[in-house]
């Protein structure tokens, strides 16, 4: 269950490739301004489990979603289920509790370098130079965006934990995923992987029911979560990872805190630095490089 497979176009990316990569990184990157405003009439729980119900509707909608998935691959939907979404969808809203956003941003940041790490381990290969250095270059980017409001609220150890393994739940979750898509279709997985998960995060939404007021705004942003940020979304990353491999499509989560910088800053008022102009930059050249074609598969380790 825990390996996965190379994307079926190793070549540099082909314009529709780079239309699937800027969407993700657009549709995730606009996520975190319709949290903010679901946040504002539901609980955190409440809008976990609204978004991933919302996500799973829109894909089952869709006669092509009904696909027959094999019996001998449930354990590995099952556990992409529990690992790329159950799992980080609630621990993220706890480590905010005691950690900066700017932090929880940084952290997430990260997934490129653990999807590279085990998809590297899983294949037993090597990423490719230009990978590796597009890989560092990106997270340096990132880091210059999110380091100045890492400082703004607390940094305690259980938070940080948690955010690293729900980063690392995403690094596991893009290289299993590979497999299943390619074999079934991006949208017959996600639409399973979604309706499991909002099986395994509905006690975390119904206690979130608690507390939780009402506001149309907020159930509208919950709604375009759902249906954008979570559903159309995990389908584009499926046809991604499937077509240039979880090591490379994790490259696009590169692009979300610049997004949720422009937003942030058109919408919400917030101050835009030197420093993350500077990060923009970077993360743009890094998403460049991850671009480039990818050498052959070959053995490097055993």
């Amino acid at each position: 269950m825990l390996t996965t497979s190379a994307g079926t176009h190793l070549g540099a990316f082909t314009r529709i490739d780079w239309a699937i990569f800027l969407s993700i990184g657009g549709i995730w990157g606009s996520s975190f301004l319709l949290i903010a405003i679901g946040l504002d009439g539901f609980g955190p729980g409440l809008v976990t489990w609204l978004r991933i119900l919302f996500g799973a509707a829109v894909l089952w909608l869709v006669p092509a979603a009904r696909r027959r998935i094999r019996r001998h691959d449930l354990p590995r939907l099952v556990a992409l289920s529990v690992l790329w979404v159950a799992l980080p969808f609630t621990l993220f809203p706890l480590a905010e509790r005691s950690i900066s956003s700017g932090l929880t941003g940084l952290l997430n940041g990260a997934l490129p370098i653990f999807a590279v790490t085990i998809g590297s381990l899983m294949l037993r290969r090597l990423p490719g130079r230009t990978q590796a250095i597009g890989l560092i270059v990106g997270f340096v980017g990132i880091a210059a965006i999110a380091l100045p409001s890492v400082g703004e609220g607390s940094s305690e150890a259980l938070g940080v934990g948690l955010a690293l393994l729900a980063t690392v739940c995403y690094g596991v979750a893009i290289n299993i995923a590979a497999p299943l898509t390619q074999r079934y279709g991006s949208l017959p997985v996600m639409a399973r992987m979604l309706a499991l998960a909002a099986l395994w995060t509905a006690p975390f939404g119904l206690v979130g029911l608690d507390g939780s007021g009402f506001a149309w705004t907020s159930l509208f942003a919950v709604a375009a979560l759902g249906m954008l940020g979570t559903g159309v979304a995990f389908v584009l990353m499926g046809r991604l990872v499937s077509r240039v491999g979880s090591q490379r499509a994790s490259f696009a989560t590169y692009l979300i805190p610049v997004v949720a910088m422009i937003l942030g800053v058109v919408f919400r008022d917030e101050a835009l630095r030197s420093s993350s102009i500077v990060g923009v930059a970077l993360v743009i050249a890094g998403a460049t490089l991850a671009s480039r074609k990818e050498r052959p598969v070959e053995r490097a380790f055993e």
